[in-house]
């Protein structure tokens, strides 16, 4: 049994609702060997994968269908994600942002937690890199070009962070004021919806208002960080920046030669300082 964070436990509840059982990619005897686990699913999912298989056999008129696929590994966990549950497997946290959201907000997530596939993951532990990730240099990039789902923005992988340009060439010191900046910016959310009983969809409700306000002041702090590890000038416009930088990258991966990818830059030859401990877990 794991814990199973959707989009809504992000944002409003704070910690996993729910828990699934899965099997990742174990064939039928390894699973077998878990005996109440395994007569669960018999139960409960078998049935209702086989009919669905054989209905859609009827409507189609095929033989192979995606839920026959699907029934002959009837006790594999449906929405498995072996690409992301791999890349998450080593590491003690990743980062998260509900993938169908009006404003990404981005959080650490323990390792233990498996991610609905509604959750964009990026497998990156360190500080700097939610930094980048939470600025408003990201959500200008996000805005810009991400797509829509019933009136609501929808981060697509493809379209927004894969064409999204990390800063190619910060100094230490820059990457580790990114980091401060984004460890000081989740201090005060957690203080704040501890002392409120608000979840992040709450608090970042508030910048919808106003007025003098300490997240407000926190974000600007780590938007002015994030501008110096790219060099950008305050009065530079993000978007032109950022798409001169995104061909900048292009041309020099079509040439062969060296970029800085997503994640702690070369100048860190130490990450472990930039892996904070805290994340959304479980309670005890």
């Amino acid at each position: 049994m794991f814990p199973y964070l959707i989009g809504r436990d992000l944002v409003e509840n704070g910690i996993p609702s729910r828990w699934i059982i899965d099997f990742a990619q174990r064939d039928l005897f390894a699973v077998m060997k878990y005996k109440a686990a395994f007569e669960r699913v018999q139960k409960l999912v078998m049935p209702e994968v086989l009919a669905k298989a054989e209905a859609e056999k009827l409507a189609t008129g095929k033989a192979s269908t995606r839920w026959t696929r699907m029934a002959e590994r009837w006790w594999q966990f449906r929405d498995y994600q072996p690409g992301t549950m791999n890349a998450i497997a080593h590491i003690p946290r990743y980062i998260a942002c509900s993938r169908v959201t009006k404003r990404p907000i981005f959080e650490f997530i323990s390792q233990k937690i498996h991610p609905d596939n509604a959750i964009v993951v990026f497998a990156m532990p360190d500080d700097y890199s939610f930094g980048i990730l939470q600025s408003g240099i990201h959500w200008e990039w996000f805005h810009a070009r991400c797509s829509t789902l019933k009136g609501d923005f929808r981060y697509t992988s493809t379209t927004v962070f894969d064409s999204f340009p990390f800063p190619q060439s910060p100094k230490l010191a820059q990457v580790k004021k990114v980091a401060a900046a984004a460890v000081k910016l989740r201090q005060l959310r957690r203080t704040v919806m501890t002392e409120n009983q608000w979840s992040l969809r709450d608090l970042y409700r508030t910048l919808d208002l106003p007025g003098d306000n300490p997240l407000r002041k926190a974000q600007a702090e780590l938007d002015a960080a994030v501008r110096d590890a790219y060099g950008m000038k305050a009065s530079e416009d993000p978007l032109q920046f950022l798409l001169s930088l995104n061909l900048e990258v292009s041309d020099r991966e079509s040439q062969g030669l060296p970029v800085v990818a997503p994640g702690l830059p070369p100048c860190v030859t130490d990450a472990s300082p930039f892996i904070t401990a805290d994340c959304v877990t479980m309670p005890e």
